[in-house]
């Protein structure tokens, strides 16, 4: 499974007094097993993407290849498509609405006609996966949990659908930071453990940072700069243009290194960031 996209191009309202362009010329390439990051700030056309990624939007113009596929393509079945791409708006939990956690995360998997063995088997799978007490939690209304549990429940509504390819938009908005940080870590072990593309849209720098292998840049729709976070956070002058941040673990050492610290450019990780002070003090001392 990979992901092509080429010159896409999307047009609100085409043709009327209120046209306006959300995407233009957009084209990159996500490969199996990928962990791909997205970050812009409010409006600048991360959300249409996902949306095309998944073929809720059609594009103006380009294409989009999907394991093979030109979803672009007239006559090509979404339905197929979709089975194979889940897609985790913002809030999901919103979205709840079954009796038990049990029948909400089962929902996906009855639609696509599985037998019942199946299903249950799915159903625990998922809940597990997303860091939850399948037998705890499995006959509780997902109304009765706290906001951090039932975003995963959500999330388990989709994982239960076992795509291969999991888009995230924004997955731990409006979290504590202690949600937001179980959120995060079920995100990277369901990745792990399921080897499938994982594209999260966020505007938690340090988030991007450390989740992910290749990171897009967006602004007015179009694409400022991709590569990896080493290779894009090491552009401070280029993000803050487009009015993006470091993430601050990387905005302190580069502190430190203005005032005269002797330690690596583009720091992304507190332990990458101890290390390197801790070496520098260490060899401090020796002298």
């Amino acid at each position: 499974m990979s992901i092509q996209v080429k010159n896409l191009k999307h047009i609100y309202e085409k043709g009327m007094p209120t046209e306006s362009i959300a995407l233009e010329n957009i084209s990159f390439s996500v490969e199996d097993g990928e962990f791909l990051g997205i970050i812009g700030h409010t409006g600048s056309g991360k959300s249409t993407l996902l949306q095309h990624l998944n073929g809720l939007l059609k594009p103006s113009e380009g294409t989009i290849v999907i394991g093979g596929i030109d979803i672009t393509a007239d006559g090509v079945s979404m339905v197929e498509i979709r089975k194979k791409i889940g897609l985790v708006f913002q809030y999901p939990e919103y979205q709840l609405f079954e009796e038990t956690v049990a029948k909400d995360v089962a929902f996906g998997p009855k639609n696509l006609g599985l037998p019942e063995e199946e299903i249950e088997e799915r159903v625990k799978e998922a809940i597990e996966l997303v860091g939850l007490d399948y037998e705890n939690i499995k006959d509780r209304s997902p109304f009765e949990l706290s906001g951090g549990q039932k975003r995963r429940v959500a999330i388990a509504g989709v994982v239960a659908m076992r795509p291969e390819v999991l888009i995230l938009d924004e997955p731990t908005a409006g979290l504590d930071p202690k949600a937001h940080k179980d959120v995060l870590d079920m995100v990277e072990e369901v990745h792990a453990k399921t080897g499938n593309i994982t594209i999260l849209v966020s505007h938690n720098m340090a988030d991007i940072a450390r989740l992910s292998d290749k990171v897009l840049v967006i602004d007015n729709g179009h694409l400022v700069t991709m590569g990896t976070p080493k290779e894009v956070f090491s552009h401070r002058d280029k993000l803050s243009e487009v009015g993006l941040d470091l993430p601050p673990i990387t905005n302190l050492t580069e502190m430190l290194r203005t005032r005269g610290m002797d330690i690596e450019e583009t720091i992304l990780t507190v332990d990458e960031a101890a290390k390197q002070i801790a070496q520098y003090l260490k060899s401090k001392g020796n002298n």
